[in-house]
């Protein structure tokens, strides 16, 4: 246990107070033991894996933050089984090396490989649970060690049954690859036009991973600690999804503002999904903004992403943060929801 680390140096947004203590687990065995002993004692706790998924007030955490590092990575087969802590881009590299597909279009990611199914995390037209095939979770009020097929997780657009509770713990998730080492099919129009390929056509997964790399580096979503527009929680908003009774009264409100213009929607399960970051856009909060002095900034490259400048606080961000939210609605009333995880904050 070390005492009063600060969580700034555990997150991607580099901010955030000190916790009362930090406990790093590196197997699952030390991990199960810490979470199990601190819940009995009833001590707040704080689990953190890759950080880039935080937004830690400044005040910091009342308690014991706990490092979520067990790293594991093992292929069976077309299987891959990941312990919670290992790097997730770490895990994609390994397939993908390996000779398998499935997990290209997930690459570059930033964080841990067990927040991967409590947000089913996805990209350039992959999700999680396209490719997942169990978890293992700690039951934190029963203290039950146990397997859980993906029917059992409520995996949604960014979202699953895990990630507005905190009594179940991912140790481990195991995937499912492709053999014959060709990707996913891909469904996102921009990766496919940068492969040359048509939609819905599938290309080796090194191919593939490569041009995600590239796609995500151009938009400064890989980290990099010399470029400050990658110190960031990645999309820090999360694409609305519009009811269908709505949609209508949303566009018509886009076309008042803005005047008869195309606007990129996509088919939902509950309705039709705009893209975020162009009604962040539209509703006047452009790349950089506010302006170059402004410790907390909206990305120079990409205006889905907040970013800390270098010398930014928790509260900064969580301001930049409401301004976006608020204009959005005012301008189009739609409320955009965050993503990260806020730790002593709300928005």
């Amino acid at each position: 246990m070390r005492e009063g680390v600060p969580l700034a140096e555990l997150t991607t947004l580099r901010v955030g107070g000190p916790a009362t203590l930090l406990a790093e687990c590196a197997s699952t065995e030390t991990l199960v033991e810490a979470v199990r002993a601190l819940d009995d004692a009833g001590v707040p706790t704080l689990l953190v894996a890759g950080g880039s998924n935080l937004l830690v007030c400044d005040a910091g955490f009342d308690g014991v933050a706990v490092r979520i590092a067990n790293d594991g990575v093992q292929i069976d087969g077309t299987r891959v089984l990941v312990q919670a802590g290992a790097v997730w881009d770490d895990v994609v590299a390994k397939t993908v090396a390996a000779g398998f597909g499935g997990l290209e279009c997930l690459s570059g990611i930033p964080g841990s490989a067990g927040a991967t199914p409590v947000q089913n995390v996805g990209a350039y037209g992959v999700e999680i649970a396209a490719l997942l095939r169990r978890v293992q979770l700690l039951d934190r009020t029963s203290g039950d060690v146990s397997w859980a097929g993906p029917e059992r997780l409520g995996l949604g657009y960014r979202t699953s049954v895990l990630k507005h509770r905190d009594d179940a713990l991912v140790l481990a998730a195991e995937f499912e690859l492709h053999s014959d080492g060709l990707s996913e099919p891909l469904r996102y129009r921009e990766l496919a036009a940068a492969l040359g390929a048509g939609e819905g056509e599938r290309r080796p997964a090194a191919q593939v991973r490569e041009a995600v790399l590239g796609l995500r580096g151009s938009k400064a979503m890989v980290l990099d600690a010399a470029d400050h527009d990658t110190w960031s929680a990645g999309s820090f908003f999360t694409n609305p999804v519009i009811a269908p009774d709505r949609v209508a009264g949303v566009l018509a409100a886009i076309a008042q503002r803005l005047g008869d213009v195309p606007v990129p929607r996509y088919p939902a399960d509950q309705g039709v999904k705009l893209s975020a970051g162009w009604l962040i856009e539209r509703a006047g909060f452009g790349k950089g903004y506010p302006g170059a002095d402004a410790p907390a900034r909206l990305s120079t490259k990409h205006t889905l992403a907040l970013t800390n400048r270098g010398a930014a606080t928790a509260a900064d961000l969580v301001a930049l943060a409401r301004s976006v939210r608020d204009g959005v609605q005012t301008a189009f009333g739609v409320r955009l929801e965050p993503e990260p995880v806020l730790v002593g904050h709300a928005l």
